[in-house]
């Protein structure tokens, strides 16, 4: 073992004695942490020598950001708390574009970075390795809460707190920051024996349910539209419930993907971005919106103008009204939504006489609706596509998590992905390139971890690919069983859309790549390259091998066309 001069970082003969890194061990072992995504660090090396004394297994990822997104992947699901060590400076610094998605999303993390030694800080210029004015500040917009650490007894407690805070509502990451020498030192402090850390309750108030249900009771077409949160809060019981007493149609978002059967005869599916559901939902007297801002995307861009009164629903009071204004209920969607089921069912609010869309009954707009929409795709050329989104579909488990990067492929998803037994991931709560693989990596380990088949599937496209690519490493080094599909149409291909339908002509979209399925093999990865009529059984026999794989299909992709801009 080599220990190391907390004041020069020069090794020195190597000793089993406990120092600051063993109490943040042995704190997150106590809290039921099994699993670490990161990048080790000189600053952070008394961390990481505490590790080899601990129980945490290590997943080293090739780059910091990825890390990030391997955390959040791991979270996600499992549901559990995703853990990440950092060094400083550049390491805590690269990591950040992750950490937004994780904070937009709500994903709850705990985040520990390493520091400087403690003389170096109050951003005085000392010309330390990796120093910052301010490293917490840079962390302020993309978590919850950032904290020092500037004693070795106050790490468990710190710790603690900061997961009791990522675990409640509104969930997120938190970050905790300790200097070197604090991480290094000889402590007097005896090991962590245990630690206990319960979500803060975050229930509705009782008037505003009250209230909703007034509105409900006398509502002849209500509808809803369940947003992440939905999720996040794991209300999907009681969200079938209320829409079965309310007869009430359903539409998720891309983050609500999953929350509500895809077959369902109220199930609107997810074509959120369809013009037709648009206008279903316009029509709704009354529209509960849970776990969602009424944004871009479930605006159908801001085009959405509501005529009936909104019942909104989020755990994060800054979402509420943000874009409409509606009955603003603060709370945990899956509290909300456990007292709203209640609420209605007391109050005998489930008339199905009431429910009538003009004459129509819920389940016939639905139906319709569907077919519309279902008309329009046919009418746009788009066989190529919704085929090969269908043998996608049909090949992949129904048990099987999916991971989707900011490509062509996941847009479809948003809309047409029906997520079945799994759950559908993707990158949008912010939007950044490159979540889909290191995130799928993350999932297969703590799926593996909590004793789960771990195959999982990650979609990305050839741009988005080149982000996270070093990550083949990290799957061949830890053989995570994960099937990496790489959507190669030669550029940005969404980018590429955009700019020819706004400009006539794209800049800048095209891309030079890899031969990826060489590249693959260089990592000791399989590989192969097909068709894509092929896709499907390329998958189906990729998910039977062990540990990582790569399925390239060479192909470009049309998106639907945006009914936003329809005149």
């Amino acid at each position: 073992m080599i220990d190391f001069d907390p004041g020069t970082a020069a090794p020195t003969k190597g000793t089993n004695q406990r120092n600051g890194g063993d109490l943040v061990v042995e704190t997150l072992e106590a809290l039921g942490a099994k699993t670490v995504f990161g990048i080790p660090g000189q600053h952070a090396l008394g961390l990481f020598d505490a590790m080899g004394r601990g129980n945490l297994h290590f997943v080293s990822s090739r780059v910091e950001n990825n890390s990030a997104f391997a955390a959040d992947g791991y979270s996600r699901a499992t549901g559990e708390v995703g853990v990440l060590f950092l060094s400083t400076g550049p390491g805590a610094l690269t990591s950040l574009a992750g950490l937004q998605e994780a904070y937009a999303t709500g994903v709850p993390m705990v985040v520990v970075a390493s520091q400087i030694p403690l003389d170096g800080l109050g951003a005085r210029r000392k010309g330390m390795l990796h120093q910052l004015d301010d490293q917490k500040a840079s962390a302020a917009n993309v978590t919850k809460s950032q904290r020092l650490i500037q004693h070795a007894s106050g790490i468990p407690s710190a710790i603690q707190d900061a997961w009791t805070e990522a675990i409640s509502s509104p969930q997120g990451p938190v970050w905790i920051e300790i200097p070197q020498n604090v991480l290094l030192d000889p402590i007097m402090v005896p090991p962590v024996e245990d630690a206990l850390a319960e979500a803060f309750d975050n229930p509705p108030r009782v008037e505003l349910i009250r209230e909703a249900v007034k509105w409900l009771s006398t509502a002849e077409r209500p509808a809803i539209i369940a947003g992440g949160g939905t999720r996040r809060g794991r209300a999907e019981k009681s969200l079938l419930s209320i829409a079965e007493q309310l007869r009430a149609p359903v539409i998720c978002t891309p983050g609500g993907n999953g929350a509500f059967p895809w077959t369902h005869e109220l199930s609107l599916q997810s074509w959120i971005e369809d013009r037709y559901m648009t206008d279903v939902l316009e029509d709704a007297d009354v529209l509960i919106v849970i776990g969602s801002s009424l944004g871009e995307v479930t605006s159908n861009y801001f085009t959405f103008e509501p005529r009936g009164r909104i019942i909104q629903i989020d755990a994060e009071p800054r979402v509420l009204e943000s874009n409409r204004p509606g009955l603003g209920i603060r709370a945990d969607a899956g509290q909300a939504l456990a007292a709203l089921d209640e609420a209605l069912a007391a109050a005998g609010a489930a008339d199905a006489t009431k429910r009538s869309w003009h004459g129509r009954s819920p389940e016939d707009v639905v139906k319709e609706s569907l077919a519309k929409v279902k008309a329009r795709l046919e009418s746009q050329d788009l066989a190529k596509e919704l085929k090969f989104m269908a043998d996608i579909r049909e090949a992949v488990p129904a048990d099987m998590q999916t991971f989707w990067d900011m490509t062509i492929s996941a847009y479809w998803g948003w809309s047409c992905w029906d997520a079945r037994q799994g759950q559908f991931h993707s990158a949008q709560g912010a939007g950044g390139l490159g979540y889909g693989f290191p995130a799928a990596i993350g999932g297969a380990v703590g799926l593996e971890t909590i004793g789960k088949p771990g195959r999982v599937l990650a979609v990305s496209g050839d741009g988005s690919s080149m982000y996270s690519i070093s990550e083949l490493a990290t799957a061949k080094q830890h053989n995570v069983p994960v099937t990496w599909l790489i959507v190669d149409d030669g550029g940005y291909g969404i980018l590429r859309e955009y700019m020819v339908g706004a400009f006539g002509q794209a800049t800048a979209t095209e891309l030079a790549r890899p031969d990826f399925v060489k590249l693959a093999e260089s990592f000791g990865v399989p590989a192969r390259r097909v068709a894509p009529k092929e896709v499907g059984d390329a998958l189906k026999a990729s998910f039977e091998a062990d540990g990582p794989n790569v399925v390239v299909v060479e192909t470009l992709l049309k998106m639907f066309g945006p009914t936003h801009l329809d005149n």
